[in-house]
């Protein structure tokens, strides 16, 4: 469950991404396609973790699509999805198309053999929209299932652009600026100039999770952090320790951390979305988080009691955690996988939109998320935020690599990783964590 609760939290920037997979068999009272059949009047049932005012706005992105096909697209949110989707599958009552929030969720439907391959129209659709390895995400032995859709970037670090300018400081452009800007604001300061929040029930140490994630890649690169998903490099390897002694730099260090909320410890006990009103009225100079941070600035005051304005000259903005060299353009992101589980005309038709741009466009509009199609329009997100965020992930220099705890398998990616990052917190000895993580493969 606490995977489900992570999930809603990032629902403001899930990734839809949607299967191509419409799913043999089920032909449940004539449900085949049948020839030439018309598919007006049909309805298609669409199920995921995503609830509240994202499933609103979700079913609303079907508004237009209805009009032209006369197709009822009907999307219900579940909060338990993820503990239950498998079992729901394998006992014969899958919707027509889930939303999967991680390929190796996904993997486990795929494997269920309930999952058909993606519809010719959907696989060009993708190809057309998107980069290479988005579509690697939706692949498994060669077969292409799902068609990627919203997206969100992981490893941004908030700031206050009205602050920067006081302190006469600039957004880093490598790693090592990044680790004098922390040291420059602690002096002019005299206090913390970084928060952090683990806690988030089941899933406490997941932000701790892709702080580690971004070194990684940062580091090493893509070639070891593909390796490090796949199990070929251990937790107990030198190059991932070297990340958890980078990070070490600024999270276990009580002159750099938990400005707002106490001591390292502290970062323990503090609520992950908590960070944003600290960094929202001053406290806290920076703080590590995903893009879906911006929907928290929403529900938070400056020091003289306004709304933050979140814009490059504002009260607070964003900048991608930096590489070791600059202009090095390497990130992690996030999102969801759509699985179809029917092979009707109408239910092709859905997959088919939603792996389009105008489905993207469509949902965009609407607010609070991004996508990673080439041909949806950047200005249409909500905030200039969005905007930066998705124009980010739809340059063809940017490599992106999935969340790497999402990818493991979950005693590993939503277990030990989890717990591991909670026990260095509390002061546990690096290379005793590590194996400890690393025991998550053998449960």
């Amino acid at each position: 469950m606490g995977m489900s609760q992570r999930r809603r939290l990032l629902a403001p920037l899930a990734l839809l991404a949607v299967s191509g997979l419409a799913l043999a068999g089920c032909a449940e009272g004539g449900s085949s396609s049948g020839g030439g059949s018309s598919v007006k009047g049909q309805t298609v049932k669409i199920s995921g973790g995503i609830t509240g005012s994202e499933a609103d706005l979700l079913n609303k992105s079907f508004d237009q699509f209805t009009k032209d096909t006369g197709i009822k697209v009907v999307y219900t949110g579940d909060k338990s999805f993820e503990g239950n989707i498998v079992t729901k599958v394998t006992g014969g009552s899958a919707p027509d198309i889930a939303i999967v929030p991680q390929p190796g969720l996904l993997k486990s439907l795929v494997d269920t053999g309930d999952v058909k391959t993606a519809p010719a129209a959907v696989s060009a659709n993708v190809d057309k929209n998107w980069s290479k390895d988005w579509k690697n995400y939706g692949t498994f032995n060669g077969k292409f299932y799902a068609a990627p859709m919203l997206a969100n970037v992981k490893g941004y670090v908030w700031y206050s652009p009205a602050k920067f300018k006081e302190w006469g400081v600039e957004v880093p452009k490598t790693w090592d600026d990044l680790l004098t800007l922390t040291k420059t604001i602690q002096e002019k300061t005299s206090t913390a100039p970084w928060c952090a929040g683990f806690a988030s029930g089941d899933a406490s140490g997941w932000p701790g999770t892709d702080w580690i994630e971004d070194l990684v890649l940062r580091q090493s690169g893509t070639d070891v952090y593909d390796k490090w998903v796949s199990g070929d490099v251990k937790f107990t390897d030198p190059q991932i320790k070297q990340a958890f002694d980078a990070v070490g730099t600024i999270l276990l260090d009580p002159k750099y951390v938990n400005a707002g909320f106490g001591d390292v410890k502290s970062i323990n006990s503090t609520a992950f979305a908590d960070v944003a009103a600290k960094v929202a009225d001053g406290t806290c100079a920076l703080t590590h988080q995903a893009s879906f941070l911006s929907s928290n600035f929403l529900d938070v005051k400056t020091k003289a009691g306004a709304a933050p304005k979140v814009a490059a000259d504002g009260d607070v903005y964003a900048f991608v955690l930096p590489g070791m060299k600059a202009g090095e353009n390497t990130i992690e992101g996030g999102g969801e996988f759509v699985a179809g589980f029917s092979d009707t005309a109408a239910t092709q038709k859905v997959l088919e939109f939603m792996s389009s741009a105008d489905f993207a466009n469509a949902r965009v509009k609407l607010g609070g998320v991004i996508s990673a199609n080439k041909n949806a329009d950047a200005s249409l997100a909500s905030s200039p935020f969005l905007q930066d965020a998705m124009k980010t992930l739809q340059d063809p220099k940017t490599t992106l690599r999935f969340d790497a705890s999402d990818l493991m398998p979950a005693t590993v990616g939503s277990g030990s990783f989890w717990k591991g990052m909670v026990s260095w917190i509390d002061g546990k000895p690096t290379d005793q964590v590590l194996s400890d993580i690393q025991a998550g493969y053998k449960n």
